[in-house]
């Protein structure tokens, strides 16, 4: 009976201690729930095997731009660049112009491209200290307008046959995307876990004054995500492409924002958050499949973006109140 007695505190205990980390899991983690509570009962094709594992591949672009969005909001900096870097990717991958070499070296060319952009948006930002809003911004337009320009002369055409196989092939039952995706996300969980960089990142998001004047070369670091960023979003952009097949002067231009929604659905905020890597990887398969599921009722798009809106709204206020709660 004493025996008993003593082991309920500690049930309660564990039974309050699930609650408290349910309630700081990202929303992601319960939109994703819902939504294929909602598939099995109304769509339940979108669960066959066949069906989930393109649903899975089809979400690697957005899940890839999502790790490197995440790289620049832990800094409390953003990168709306990522849009021109898809385009001007693609652009060099489709072209024609680099048509006579191997294809290892046309997908190196567009990553030392997403380097390049990187490096000058990282500049601009902590050399400069120009606004990382204005300062990418500017750097989509002004790189959506020069592809626009020089597609007159050269308009895009189809995808190399190893981006293709890249983007929409499959190695051991596996999508390669999706194994790309993986790649991507593994290491930069590990940096941020456990490597000292990843600790300078959460101190300067935390607070980067404290940051500075604790010795950590905050400005240094804000450098790394912005290159790292625009790096990962290059590989994203080939996914993108390799899934198309087909070269286009507006490739993924609604991956910005959605990059964006993702990153704080996965429960990171401009400064940090409880989201971890796992987080936008989450929220992006959620967000894929909720277009998926949206079309499968054969709605228009604007009825689409705006259920889209409307969930991304509802599940980040629900999650801005589940914090200040807990």
């Amino acid at each position: 009976m004493i025996a008993a007695e003593r082991r309920k505190p500690a049930a309660r205990f564990s039974l309050a201690t699930v609650l408290a980390a349910a309630r700081r899991l990202p929303p992601a983690y319960y939109g994703t729930l819902v939504l294929l509570v909602a598939a099995a009962v109304f769509r339940p094709v979108l669960l066959s095997s066949g069906l989930f594992l393109a649903i899975v591949q089809q979400s690697a672009p957005l899940g890839t731009v999502a790790i490197a969005q995440s790289l620049v909001m832990r800094c409390r900096s953003i990168d709306l660049s990522i849009g021109g870097i898809f385009v001007g990717a693609d652009f060099i991958a489709t072209s024609g112009y680099f048509a006579a070499w191997p294809a290892y070296a046309v997908i190196g060319i567009c990553l030392l491209f997403g380097l390049a952009i990187g490096t000058i948006n990282a500049i601009l930002v902590t050399f400069v200290r120009a606004s990382a809003v204005i300062v990418t911004l500017a750097m989509s337009i002004v790189l959506v307008g020069i592809v626009v320009s020089v597609s007159y002369f050269a308009q895009p055409g189809e995808v190399p046959e190893t981006l293709k196989n890249i983007g929409s092939g499959y190695a051991f039952g596996v999508p390669i995307s999706v194994l790309v995706w993986i790649a991507v996300a593994v290491p930069t969980s590990f940096v941020l876990a456990r490597t000292v960089f990843g600790k300078y990142v959460a101190a300067v998001g935390a607070n980067p004054s404290a940051a500075a004047l604790s010795g950590i070369p905050y400005l240094r670091v804000i450098f790394v995500a912005h290159v790292a960023c625009a790096l990962l979003a290059t590989i994203g952009g080939l996914l993108l492409a390799g899934f198309v097949g087909m070269g286009a002067t507006n490739l993924g231009q609604d991956l910005v924002l959605n990059s964006i929604a993702a990153v704080i659905l996965g429960g990171i905020n401009f400064g940090g958050g409880s989201g971890g890597t796992l987080g936008p990887i989450v929220a992006a398969f959620m967000l894929t499949f909720l277009f998926n599921f949206l079309n499968s009722f054969g709605l228009g798009e604007p009825a689409k973006y705006m259920m889209q809106g409307g969930v991304i709204a509802i599940a980040a206020l629900m999650y801005s109140l589940g914090r200040r709660v807990a």
